[in-house]
């Protein structure tokens, strides 16, 4: 019965993986070390970007073929969020955009920062950020402080890409 329990649940590691063989999604996997900043940066800004590995993001879609499977796969991010290991840091809603910010981890350090972002017209993203020693107060100023990031970095680049058919 334990074992029949447990694999009923999905992952989001496991949901990533089988999910980048489809034609519907894309992914993109970002080593943060390749992130670079301004050089005008507060030392608090550089020593949160120390405290991240990896960004992997993936996207879906939406187009006027694929809105039963957007739903299901939709559901399916939704449902695997709702377990009760991942804590929620924010929720809410840009234009269309609804989002959600959850983390593993404790309150003090955090494993791995989850954001989902979904619109009924467009699709939706995961993005989970892995790193060591990352603080929930600092991560939320880096996400805060956006524009303290390289926009000429190319991997930055090939990710507005991605994110910019969200747009």
């Amino acid at each position: 019965m334990v074992m029949i329990s447990c694999e009923n649940e999905q992952s989001l590691q496991k949901y990533y993986v089988e999910s980048e063989q489809s034609d519907n999604f894309i992914s993109l996997d970002i080593p943060a070390s390749i992130i670079s900043l301004k050089e005008d940066v507060s030392p608090e800004t550089k020593e949160t970007l120390k405290s991240l590995r990896k960004l992997n993001v993936l996207a879906f879609k939406l187009d006027e073929d694929n809105n039963e499977e957007f739903l299901s796969e939709n559901n399916k991010i939704k449902k695997i969020l709702k377990n009760k290991k991942f804590k929620e840091l924010m929720r809410g809603k840009h234009e269309s955009i609804n989002f959600i910010i959850k983390y593993l981890g404790d309150d003090d350090e955090l494993d791995e920062v989850i954001l989902y972002a979904s619109d009924k017209s467009k699709g939706f993203v995961v993005a989970r950020v892995l790193g060591n020693g990352m603080k929930p107060d600092k991560i939320m100023k880096l996400l805060n402080d956006l524009d303290n990031l390289d926009k000429d970095n190319p991997a930055l680049a090939q990710l507005e890409g991605l994110l910019g058919d969200f747009n």
